[in-house]
């Protein structure tokens, strides 16, 4: 299995509208973070976990000519807004895209896309498969198990697929999702920026959280504009690093 970082950033992308830091305006293009999104290829499928405001750039970027399906973490505008991009899969497949995701989210996707379900729909917009997330799934090949997290107080959805983990926007990891994310050799964690904040974990919780999964590697992801590439990857522990943008890792 390949997993392909297609956006490493935070929801602004790095660098920010109108921002001179030194990690907006550095030359490294590990510096450059589209918004959180991976491809996941096995022989036989390939999937994409979120799609942002991105999702198009990021399809072009990596030659992406089909998708199996899509699935979703959450409800937030950075996860889902590139679902109106998925028309030319349409198009290509004649088949509405499968779009997996918790009950709460297909419901918002309804109200942000309402326009997606009218009766009449105007010609060109994207058809989906809205699935139901409610325990393990299959995708051709592939098998998804869901690993319930928290932001803040809004359950996102983690997901295992063998001995590779992807876990973003959280700042809460139950003993439930502890246990299923127990074994992972290949782990992919929320690691915002240096402070604290309120609904991610920082750099150090995310280190700290690491120490607890113990996968072989673990790989942070959501970066803000606060962290430089460079300067951060070499402060971490050997078994934790920062991911960026376009990085492939071979499961």
């Amino acid at each position: 299995m390949l997993v392909t970082f297609l956006g490493t950033g935070t929801s602004r992308g790095v660098p920010v509208i109108g921002c001179d830091c030194a990690v907006c305006t550095s030359p490294d293009p590990k510096n450059k973070r589209l918004r959180p999104s991976v491809l996941i290829e096995s022989a036989a499928n390939k999937v994409v976990i979120d799609v942002s405001v991105d999702f198009r750039t990021q399809m072009l970027r990596y030659n992406v000519r089909h998708l199996d399906a899509v699935i979703i973490t959450h409800s937030h505008v950075d996860h889902i807004l590139g679902l109106d991009d998925l028309y030319p899969f349409n198009v290509r497949a004649r088949r509405p895209m499968p779009v997996y995701a918790s009950p709460a989210t297909i419901r918002e996707i309804k109200v942000t896309f309402r326009y997606f379900f009218e009766e009449h729909p105007y010609p060109g917009i994207p058809q989906l498969d809205l699935i139901p997330i409610d325990g393990p799934f299959r995708v051709g090949d592939l098998t998804f198990q869901p690993v319930e997290v928290f932001h803040g107080k809004l359950p996102v959805l983690g997901f295992r697929i063998g001995d590779f983990a992807y876990v973003t926007d959280v700042n809460l990891i139950p003993e439930e999702g502890l246990r299923r994310l127990k074994g992972v050799r290949y782990l992919v964690l929320d690691g915002l920026r240096h402070r604290s904040h309120p609904t991610h974990f920082s750099l150090s919780e995310a280190v700290e959280m690491a120490k607890v999964i113990q996968a072989d590697q673990t790989f942070l992801i959501h970066m803000c504009h606060d962290v430089d590439h460079q300067q951060v990857n070499a402060a971490l522990p050997g078994s934790v690093q920062l991911a960026y943008d376009g990085m492939i890792l071979e499961v």
